[in-house]
C-alpha cells in the first residue's frame, strides 16, 4: 500500500469534487461509444471528468498529462419481474403520447436489466489499479479526498442525463392562467353521470362541457371528417367563457381539459371544485371515453402508415455489420436517425469525417464534446465501422427477449444530438420534428464548419434560376440562388382514382353516422409527372411591384435549374395548411420513379429579344447592417403598417392588407411588417413562407429596424467592449480578425447572431465569394485562397437514380415516427432506430424525402 500511497500524494492536486456546474461524461466515451457496459468499460477523467474508452484514454493522458481516471464498468443482468398477476395490472401500459422514447409514449427501449457495477481508480500510464475497496487502508487525508471525488462522480447526474431533462418534450401541459381565477355562473344546469349529448345537435361522442356555463357541445371536427360539428369552439368565440372539460374522460386522477383562450390542453388543480359546481363528484366518474391523445394515436395507426412504412407485416432479415448499425432513439429522435444514415451512405460525408478521424481526432479542442468534427466523425465511424452492429444483448438462457427480436445493440449520439441543436428552439428537446428541417440545419451546421476545407455539402448543392416577367411591361428578371432541396408540390386534382376516393369518403361518413366500423383506407393517387409538371408550372404573382412601371403590376415567376447536383433532394410538399390554417398531411400515393430525368427543367438565361427589369424588390436589409434610412413606428399623425415611413424612391409602401392577413393568423405585427418588406410585396404566400422560414430566428418579432435618419424611430447601438472569446471562436471557422470584429459589432457583441451574420454577408466580406444565401437561411459558400480548387457548385446531366428515402408516419411533422430505406449492395435495407433489415417491399409510393443519385454519363 505504501507504493500506492505515494503515487496517490503525486497526483492528489489533479484531483477535482464535480460542481454543480460541472458536466460529468460518465456514460459515453468523447470518441467513440463506447460506455461502462462495453468490454473495457468507461475511464472518467478525475480533473476534467471527461469519459473515454480503453483505446483513447492514452491518448488523452498524453495530450493532457492527467493521469487519474476513475474506471466504471458495467455488467448487465436480467430483472427480477415483478408478479403483477394478482393485481390484474397488464404486463405493458399502452401508450398515452404519440412519441416514441419518452414518457407515456411508445417504449421500444422498455428496461429488461439491473446491474453490477465495479468500478476501481486507474493511474497512468502505469495503469496502476486501486479497487474502491482498498481505500480503506489508505491515510486519512488521502482516503477521505478521493473517496469524496468518487462518491460525487458517482451521485453526479451524467452530461447527457443533465441534457435531458433541458430537453424534456414540450408536450407536458401546463396548469392554465384561467384554472384559479374561473368564474362560474350561478344558474347553471345540474350535468347528470352519463347520457350526455351537444345541446345544438344530435351528436353522443367528443362532448365537452363548458365550465362557466355548464353547456354541453360537441368538439372541432378533425381534418379526416370526424370528431365533431365545431359547435364547442363556436360557443366560446361567441361566449368568451375559457375552459371547457371533456366528458368521458373524468376520472379520480384528472381529465382533458382544454384552455381556448390559450389553444392548448392544460391543467386545471381546481377541476374537482369546478365541477361540482354542476352536481359532478370527481371522485365517482369513470372514463367512458378516449381523451384526445389516445384519439390521434388511434387515428395514426388506423391510416395504415405504420404498417406499410415499416414493413411490419412481414418476417424481416437483420443485417449486421459495417454500414449496417442501428441508431437508438433517444426520445422522439428518429428524425436525427433517418437523416444520418442515409448522409453516411454518401462517399463524400465518408470521406470528409470518417476517412480523416485520426487527423479530426488529434486536432480537437480541449473538450472533444464540444467539437463539431469530433462528434460527426464519431457518429460517422460508429455507422460505419461494424463494431456496434451487433445483436442486442440476450438473457442468461440464451434466447433474446422477444419484443426486442431484431434489434441491436447499435450507438446511442447523445452528444451528437445535444452538440448538433445546441441554442436550437427546437432541435434542443426532445420533441418530435421535421426531418427536412433538420436536415437542412445539419447541412447549415457543416458550412460553418468546412470553410476553408473540403466540403460535402456540395454533392447537394446547386444553383436555381428564377425568372419573372411583368406582364404589363413585358420585361424580365433573371436571378440564382443556391438550394439543396428541390420541393415537390402534390397537385391533389391530378388523382387518378378519383370516383374510388368518393366512394370511400361516403362510405366512410355513412359508418361513422351509423357508429360502423370505418372502411378499409382509399389513398389519392397521384403520378410523379403530374407533381414534377406542377413545379415547373408558371406561377402567378399579384400584386408584384414593378421597377419598369413603378407601381404594382401582375407578374408570372417560372422556377427551373441553372445547374444539377451529384445527388438530388426531392421533398415531397405532403405537409401544408388547411384554410383554417392548421398543419394538415396529405396522405397521398406517389409511385417515384427508380430512374428520373429531369432535363427539361434546365434554365436558359436571358434570351435574345428579352428586356431586363433593373430592380424587382427593395434591396434586401437586415436589421444587423442596415442600408437605408427609413425610420420603423411612424409618427403621431401616421402610425398604420404602411406609414409613409417604410417607402422610399427605392422600395415600395408596403401592403397593409398582406401584413393584415398575417397579423390575423397570430403572427408578431413586427414579424409581419419585415415579411412583407423582405418579399418585396409579392403576396400573402411569399410573405408566409419568410414568416414559416425566419419564425426561429432571435430577432423575428423585432421591429423592422432601418436605421440611418435621424426621423422618429432610428436607432443608434451603444458601443461595448468586443467579446475576446467570440472573436476567437469565429476566427476558427476559417474567417480574419478583422471580419470577426465587424460581426460582433454589428450585431451588439452576440456571438450567435454574428455568425448567422458574417455567414449571410459573405459577399460584403470576401471577394472572391460569389454564393448568395438561400431563401433567407444562414446558408452559404465561402472560398479564400486556401480553399481546395474545383468549382463550388457542381453541374452534369439531369439523370438520376433513386438510392434512398425517409419516410414518416404520423398526421403532422410534430408527432409520429421516421424510418429510412437505403439501397446497399444492390438491395433495399430499412433501417428503423436500432432495427436494420432487409427490406421486402420498400414503400417508395409513401416517401417524404427521396435522395436521387446522379446516373454517369
Amino acid at each position: 500500500m505504501a507504493a500506492v500511497s505515494e503515487a496517490l500524494v503525486a497526483v492528489l492536486p489533479t484531483i477535482r469534487v464535480p460542481k454543480a456546474g460541472d458536466r460529468v461524461h460518465k456514460d459515453e466515451c468523447a470518441f467513440s461509444f463506447d460506455t461502462p457496459e462495453s468490454d473495457g468499460g468507461l475511464y472518467v477523467c478525475m480533473n476534467t471528468f471527461l469519459g473515454f474508452g480503453k483505446q483513447y484514454v492514452e491518448r488523452h493522458h498524453r495530450k493532457t498529462g492527467q493521469r487519474v481516471y476513475l474506471h466504471m464498468k458495467r455488467t448487465r443482468k436480467p430483472k427480477v419481474e415483478e408478479n403483477t398477476s394478482a393485481t390484474g395490472d397488464p404486463p405493458k401500459k399502452k401508450p398515452t403520447r404519440l412519441a416514441i422514447g419518452v414518457e407515456g409514449g411508445f417504449d421500444v427501449t422498455e428496461e429488461k436489466f439491473e446491474y453490477d457495477e465495479e468500478v476501481k481508480l486507474v493511474i497512468l500510464p502505469e495503469y496502476l489499479e486501486i479497487p474502491r475497496d482498498l481505500l480503506i487502508n489508505l491515510p486519512d487525508m488521502i482516503r477521505d479526498r478521493v473517496a469524496c471525488a468518487i462518491d460525487a462522480i458517482q451521485a453526479a447526474d451524467s452530461a447527457s442525463r443533465k441534457q435531458e431533462v433541458q430537453a424534456w418534450d414540450g408536450e407536458v401541459r401546463q396548469v392554465s392562467k384561467h384554472a384559479f381565477s374561473l368564474k362560474q355562473l350561478e344558474s347553471t344546469p345540474r350535468i347528470p353521470p352519463w347520457g350526455w349529448r351537444c345541446s345544438k345537435c344530435d351528436m353522443k361522442e367528443n362532448l365537452w362541457l363548458n365550465l362557466t356555463d355548464g353547456t354541453i357541445l360537441c368538439g372541432r371536427r378533425y381534418f379526416d371528417g370526424s370528431g365533431g360539428n365545431n359547435h364547442a369552439v363556436q360557443h366560446y368565440k361567441e361566449t368568451g367563457y375559457p375552459l371547457a372539460v371533456k366528458l368521458g374522460t373524468i376520472t379520480p386522477d384528472g381529465a382533458d381539459v382544454y384552455s381556448y383562450d390559450e389553444d392548448d390542453m392544460v391543467l386545471d388543480p381546481s377541476l374537482a371544485e369546478h365541477l361540482s359546481h354542476f352536481g359532478i363528484d370527481m371522485m365517482k366518474m369513470q372514463k367512458t371515453d378516449k381523451t384526445m391523445t389516445e384519439l390521434e394515436i388511434d387515428m395514426n395507426q388506423r391510416i395504415g402508415e405504420w404498417e406499410l412504412i415499416q414493413e411490419s407485416g412481414v418476417q424481416l432479415k437483420p443485417i449486421y455489420g459495417p454500414g449496417y448499425t442501428g441508431i437508438r432513439n433517444l426520445g422522439n429522435s428518429c428524425y436525427l436517425n433517418s437523416v444520418m444514415q442515409v448522409l453516411f451512405s454518401l462517399p463524400d460525408f465518408q470521406t470528409k469525417y470518417v476517412g480523416k478521424l485520426e487527423k479530426i481526432f488529434q486536432s480537437a479542442a480541449g473538450d472533444p464534446t464540444q467539437d463539431f468534427n469530433t462528434q460527426v466523425a464519431k457518429l460517422g465511424h460508429g455507422l460505419l465501422s461494424g463494431e456496434y452492429s451487433k445483436p442486442s444483448v440476450f438473457l442468461g438462457d440464451g434466447e433474446q427477449i422477444p419484443s426486442q427480436a431484431g434489434l441491436q445493440d447499435g450507438i446511442a449520439p447523445r452528444m451528437f444530438k445535444a452538440l448538433i441543436g445546441k441554442g436550437h428552439p427546437e432541435f434542443s428537446t426532445n420533441r418530435q420534428q421535421d426531418a427536412q428541417e433538420y436536415f437542412l440545419h445539419f447541412i447549415n451546421m457543416v458550412e460553418r464548419n468546412c470553410r476553408t476545407t473540403e466540403n460535402p455539402n456540395e454533392v447537394f448543392r446547386f444553383l436555381v434560376e428564377e425568372r419573372i416577367k411583368c406582364l404589363a411591361s413585358e420585361k424580365v428578371k433573371y436571378t440564382q440562388r443556391v438550394d439543396y432541396i428541390m420541393q415537390l408540390p402534390v397537385p391533389m386534382d391530378a388523382a387518378t382514382n378519383k370516383e374510388e376516393l368518393c366512394d370511400y369518403e361516403e362510405r366512410r361518413r355513412q359508418a361513422e353516422e351509423e357508429k360502423q366500423q370505418l372502411p378499409e383506407l382509399v389513398r389519392a393517387k397521384v403520378p410523379f409527372m403530374a407533381c414534377l409538371e406542377a413545379y415547373g408550372a408558371p406561377e402567378q404573382v399579384d400584386d408584384f411591384w414593378s421597377t419598369a412601371l413603378q407601381a404594382k403590376s401582375v407578374a408570372v415567376k417560372t422556377t427551373r435549374f441553372a445547374s444539377f447536383p451529384d445527388y438530388l433532394v426531392i421533398q415531397i410538399k405532403k405537409f401544408t395548411f388547411g384554410l383554417d390554417w392548421v398543419p394538415k398531411k396529405l396522405d397521398v400515393s406517389i409511385e417515384m420513379p427508380d430512374e428520373l430525368d429531369i432535363t427539361q427543367l434546365q434554365g436558359t438565361g436571358l434570351q435574345p429579344g428579352e428586356q431586363e427589369l433593373l430592380d424587382i424588390a427593395p434591396p434586401l436589409v437586415t436589421p444587423d447592417e442596415p442600408k437605408g434610412s427609413l425610420g420603423f413606428y411612424g409618427n403621431d399623425d401616421d402610425d398604420s403598417f404602411c406609414s409613409p415611413h417604410f417607402s422610399s424612391p427605392t422600395s415600395p409602401m408596403l401592403d397593409e392588407s398582406v401584413i393584415i392577413q398575417l397579423v390575423e393568423m397570430g403572427f408578431p405585427m413586427e414579424a409581419c411588417r419585415k415579411a412583407v418588406y423582405y418579399t418585396g410585396n409579392s403576396g400573402v404566400e411569399a410573405a408566409m413562407n419568410w414568416v414559416m422560414s425566419h419564425m426561429d430566428d432571435p430577432d423575428f418579432a423585432n421591429p423592422l429596424v432601418l436605421p440611418g435618419s435621424s426621423g422618429p424611430g432610428s436607432i443608434t447601438a451603444s458601443v461595448e467592449p468586443l467579446n475576446e472569446d467570440g472573436i476567437a471562436t469565429i476566427i476558427s471557422m476559417g474567417f480574419s480578425r478583422e471580419q470577426a470584429i465587424k460581426a460582433l459589432r454589428a450585431t451588439c457583441n452576440s456571438l450567435e447572431r454574428a455568425v448567422d451574420w458574417i455567414f449571410s454577408h459573405i459577399d460584403d466580406l470576401d471577394a472572391e465569394a460569389a454564393m448568395d444565401i438561400s431563401e433567407g437561411r444562414s446558408v452559404a459558400e465561402s472560398v479564400s485562397e486556401s480553399t481546395p480548387a474545383g468549382p463550388k457548385v457542381r453541374d452534369g446531366p439531369g439523370k438520376y437514380k433513386l438510392f434512398a428515402f425517409i419516410s414518416h408516419m404520423g398526421t403532422s411533422t410534430m408527432c409520429g415516427h421516421y424510418v429510412c430505406h437505403i439501397k446497399k449492395d444492390g438491395r433495399w435495407v430499412i433501417y428503423n432506430d436500432q432495427k436494420v433489415c432487409a427490406s421486402e417491399k420498400p414503400p417508395k409510393d409513401l416517401g417524404y424525402i427521396y435522395f436521387y443519385q446522379r446516373v454517369p454519363s
